[in-house]
This record gives C-alpha cells, sequence and structure tokens, in this order.
C-alpha cells in the first residue's frame, strides 16, 4: 500500500499542509510527493481510489475527474464533496478534521475485496454521468440564466 499525494506545495491557504510536514512524511517514508502536474490522468489512471479530506471545498474537480475515471472516492462530509459522493456508493465520507474517521474510512476501503472496490469506480462513473456531464452543466447554466433574465424585466 502506498500514499502519494499530487498537487501543489506553498499555496496562500492557512489550512493548507506546509511544504515542511510533507518532506518531513516524505523522509519517513509515509507518502510520495509526486509534484505538481497539468495532466492528472496518468496518476489519477494509476490510483486505486482518490482521497480529498478537504475542510471546505466548491464542487471539486479533482474528485470529479477521478469519478469520470471510474475511481473510488474518499472526501470530508462538506458541501461540495458530499454532492459528489454518495456514502458507501462510490466512495466514502469521512468527518471534517477528524483524522482518526479519515483513516477508518480508509482502512474500510483497503479492506473491501476487488470486486466491490471496482463496484464503487463503476458508481463514480455513472454518478458523473447521470449529474454532472457537460450537457446537464450547460443546461442548468442555461437555466439560470433565463431564470435570471426574465426576473430583471
Amino acid at each position: 500500500m502506498r500514499f502519494q499525494l499530487l498537487g501543489f506545495l506553498d499555496v496562500e491557504n492557512r489550512t493548507a499542509i506546509s511544504r515542511a510536514e510533507i518532506e518531513q512524511w516524505v523522509d519517513e517514508g509515509l507518502v510520495e510527493y509526486l509534484g505538481a502536474t497539468d495532466d492528472v490522468r496518468p496518476f489519477l489512471g494509476a490510483a486505486d481510489c482518490v482521497v480529498l479530506p478537504s475542510y471546505r471545498e466548491g464542487t471539486p474537480r479533482s474528485l470529479l475527474e477521478a469519478a469520470a475515471m471510474g475511481k473510488p472516492l474518499i472526501a470530508a462530509d462538506v458541501p461540495g464533496c458530499k454532492e459528489v459522493v454518495d456514502h458507501a456508493v462510490n466512495g466514502f465520507l469521512c468527518k471534517v478534521r477528524d483524522a482518526s474517521d479519515l483513516s477508518a474510512r480508509m482502512i474500510d476501503f483497503v479492506t473491501m475485496d476487488g470486486h466491490s472496490r471496482d463496484a464503487m469506480g463503476n458508481e463514480s462513473r455513472k454518478k458523473v454521468e447521470r449529474q454532472f456531464s457537460e450537457t446537464i452543466v450547460v443546461e442548468s447554466y442555461m437555466h439560470q440564466i433565463e431564470k435570471l433574465t426574465a426576473a430583471a424585466t
């Protein structure tokens, strides 16, 4: 089992994990830091599960991209994430700011059989197609624009 981190370090966010802490985790052999990239597809393709224990989000593109690639998800139970993750269907939701609960959800995933993991990934793909396809998103935007335009006249 390997834990890999992908993304930018040194972001201007007080809740972000510091570079020093990540470097310490790497030195201790706890995680591999993969760096930042403009193309996440090969990394998502190689992942068994994508984890985002965020404290707060909009709808995270990282989870949508992973779900579109048929990956099981683990995310914090916050607005945005919980719209993408259906607990125990296409992944697991964990309590916010609760490392023990995050760890328990990761153990839940790791101890699942391969068929159950694959089923979760398939549910992720179905959810994205059903709720987040480009057609659905554009239609939703157009509907909102029409409503606002009608209200303004």
